[in-house]
């Protein structure tokens, strides 16, 4: 009997994308020669996933699962090379059981995920067998499970075109409290499909980044001015800044003196500043802040209470349920982002089909 070598198995494995103990196997049963145990798995359908691979699969689904306790909660991106398969009913149950057993496994990235086991079978048979039923490249590309910690909720939200999925995590003050919120998480998620934040707060992004953003944005607003002018209309306000990181408590003081002097100027009585000054730093605050408006979560303006940030609105409910709720983690997910689509016209795709 021929000695199967691990070398073997990698090679196997390279050739066919099939799993290691199914490339053992096939070269037990060939005495380890390669080219039929390709031919062996070819025929159970475990090496069909290795002749799509170089195809890129761009489309596919984001799809979220949540516990009904809403103390933990897992999002997906599944890919598959066609929007047709996308919409197939055994492809839409396939993602929503592998979503699920993601949360189950507690599996860390998808090389852990493939040597867990889903109904008695290795998962990464069960990936595959798929791939072979379906008769497409599918790529279990990316996934993230957010746990709820003591007096904690998750909740997340999934577009009914399965191109966006949002995931959010609050700790709050008692079990009372996070219990009730869990709706309102469910609503933020759906605001952050909408709106497409990058991060949840301003704190997490990159000083530099928002200094080079900052030209961009005041250049854009000089470019916008130029067409308003020429059209005859009002002019909007070039901000100084950017980001609440920026607004150091020197900005802040000088922001005020320069409120203070224009009240003044005005000729408006200083009994009646204090009513007057905290809503005009409240509008230097949003005309400054315009990044954080774009990028983050917790300064966009609320998609159900435009009037307010959705920071605000937490704090609002925050009162209304009885206890702080605090935002600690968030993952968003948009089909496709970062894949390069391949282009290809009909004639190149079927000059290709036929060599």
């Amino acid at each position: 009997m021929a000695v199967i070598s691990a070398q073997m198995v990698k090679q196997l494995r390279e050739m066919t994308g099939a799993g290691m103990m199914d490339c053992k196997k096939a070269l037990s049963e060939t005495e380890g020669d390669i080219d039929k145990a390709v031919d062996i798995l070819r025929e159970k359908g475990l090496g069909k996933a290795a002749k799509k691979s170089d195809r890129l699969a761009s489309e596919g689904l984001v799809s979220v699962e949540v516990n009904p306790n809403h103390k933990e909660a897992t999002i997906s991106e599944i890919n598959s090379e066609t929007d047709f398969v996308a919409k197939n009913e055994n492809f839409i149950n396939f993602t929503k059981n592998t979503t699920t057993h993601i949360m189950n496994s507690s599996a860390k990235d998808v090389e852990e995920l493939m040597s867990t086991t889903i109904d008695g079978t290795k998962f990464e048979e069960y990936f595959n067998s798929h791939i072979a039923k379906i008769g497409e490249n599918l790529v279990l590309r990316r996934f993230v499970t957010l746990k709820a910690g003591e007096n904690g909720v998750v909740n997340g939200y999934a577009h009914s075109n399965g191109r966006v999925g949002v995931l959010i995590a609050a700790k709050c003050e008692n079990e009372e409290v996070a219990s009730k919120s869990a709706e309102f998480i469910r609503q933020l998620c759906m605001h952050a499909a909408a709106m497409k934040p990058n991060y949840l707060s301003y704190k997490e992004l990159d000083p530099d980044f928002i200094e080079k953003e900052t030209v961009a944005l005041k250049a854009d607003i000089q470019k916008h001015n130029e067409e308003l002018a020429r059209l005859k209309k009002p002019l909007k306000k070039v901000p100084l800044y950017g980001s609440m990181l920026q607004l150091t408590d020197e900005v802040m003081e000088q922001a005020k003196k320069d409120i203070e002097a224009e009240l003044k100027a005005q000729n408006k009585p200083e009994k009646i500043w204090d009513r007057i000054i905290p809503g005009q730093i409240a509008r230097f605050i949003a005309d400054n802040t315009q990044l954080d408006q774009q990028f983050t979560l917790l300064s966009q303006f609320y998609v159900m209470d435009d009037k307010k940030t959705v920071e605000q609105v937490i704090e609002e409910k925050s009162k209304e349920f009885g206890g702080k709720i605090e935002l600690v983690d968030y993952v968003r997910f948009e089909l496709g982002e970062g894949l390069e689509k391949k282009g290809c016209d009909f004639a190149s795709e079927v000059a290709e089909q036929l060599k």
